[in-house]
């Protein structure tokens, strides 16, 4: 059924703003004429992909629609609810799309495919395997729990690393600051001296940022550019990962990173039924981290011709030997998801206590470098200074 966007005047003249569902334009409107609101504008909405979930829009819609489930409440009453509940939302579109194709007879699953930005693959998986076994209120509760600990880890990775982007961001335009604005105005003293090779160099970096300080801009722009298109690309991301383990602290947290995403979904989807090689080929998307994507593809082709999977993985140097150790006994024992989920769990409590040595070490370390990168300009100024206030002493 087409869906239409309006903007209206109820009968106290207060503007309002909606979707609705109708078979035709004519009768969208004679809808909306039967709810005594004046329609203003009223539009077909052609591209529905374009509509997506936030991060918190889509934790709410699975935290509350694995809560009705889990009530009794059938699948598409429980989507009416919540399509009801969030009529003057940005999203709303979405939600009475899901409504309105679950009651033409689609599976929810398939109808959520045609929203890729807002549920990836093992999002949609789940949701298959719940229809197939009829735990369609497991699956979203176990969703619920695996996105609110995916935001939870990318919360903790930000809050680490913000405060050092704020420090450096704020140090480069203090010293951009002392090279654009104060230096030049105090130039006049330093000419036809002899200065110290420290202030020469700062005088000459001033002299080049005021020359060219827009093509310097220009420049420095297009480089981030195209440096995050290039990282963004599947050969980029190879390079950005083989860069990041020469530094010994951020490769570990980052490993750690991935290993949880994959070793938490991949646990989900056995849980829920899923085949091992279909699990690791949708959790491996998920990880985020290049040459451990790279090891588990690896790994996934072995398995699919018979071999195991930690044995596979233990030729791989960016697996640590805690995971191969772990899934070999887990194989023994038939009990793969249960010790993926402890991996995971194991991981989860390793990244948290690294990532606060990083704040407690990182922050007055930082304070100490960028604190001695200002001084050495402000120090540059204030060596011919001095020389000047000897001389008029003498």
């Amino acid at each position: 059924m087409p869906i239409f966007r309006y903007r209206a005047l109820t009968e106290t003249g207060t503007k309002v703003s909606g979707v609705i569902d109708a078979d035709s334009y004519e009768l969208a409107k004679e809808r909306l004429r039967r709810e005594k609101i004046l329609v203003t504008k009223l539009s077909l909405l052609e591209n529905k992909k374009e509509i997506s979930l936030n991060s918190a829009m889509l934790l709410a819609f699975t935290r509350e629609l694995s809560q009705l489930l889990g009530s009794g409440l059938p699948l598409y009453e429980s989507l009416l609810t919540i399509e009801e509940k969030y009529r003057r939302n940005r999203a709303h579109p979405l939600f009475l799309d899901l409504c309105d194709k679950l009651k033409s007879g689609q599976q929810l699953s398939t109808i959520l495919k045609t929203y890729p930005k807002s549920f990836d693959p093992i999002y949609i998986t789940l949701a298959e395997a719940g229809e197939r076994t009829g735990a369609l209120a497991w699956s979203f509760k176990q969703l619920y729990d695996l996105i609110q600990r995916r935001q939870k880890l990318k919360k903790q990775l930000v809050s680490a690393m913000a405060y050092p982007a704020f420090l450096g961001v704020f140090c480069f335009l203090v010293v951009i600051g002392l090279l654009i604005f104060i230096i030049p105005s105090m130039s006049e003293l330093f000419e036809g001296r002899s200065l110290h090779p420290l202030t020469q160099i700062v005088l000459s970096m001033s002299r080049g940022l005021q020359r060219s300080y827009l093509s310097i801009l220009l420049g420095v722009s297009a480089a981030i550019a195209g440096l995050t298109y290039f990282f963004k690309q599947p050969q980029g991301r190879l390079v950005f990962q083989q860069l990041l383990q020469k530094i010994p602290l951020l490769t570990t947290i980052v490993s750690q990173a991935a290993l949880i995403r994959f070793c938490r979904s991949t646990s989900i989807l056995l849980f829920g039924g899923v085949p091992l090689v279909t699990a690791l080929a949708i959790s491996r998307k998920v990880m985020k981290h290049a040459l451990l994507e790279e090891a588990i593809d690896e790994a996934q082709k072995r398995v699919i011709e018979g071999k195991s999977l930690s044995q596979e993985l233990k030729k791989s140097a960016q697996v640590p030997p805690l995971v191969t150790r772990m899934l070999a006994i887990a194989e023994e024992t038939g009990k793969l998801p249960e010790m993926l989920e402890s991996l995971s769990d194991i991981y989860d409590q390793e990244l948290e206590r690294n990532l606060s040595h990083i704040t407690t070490f990182l922050q007055p370390a930082l304070l100490i470098i960028l604190g001695g990168i200002v001084g050495l300009v402000v120090l540059s100024i204030l060596l011919p200074l001095t020389d000047v206030s000897s001389l008029i002493s003498n």
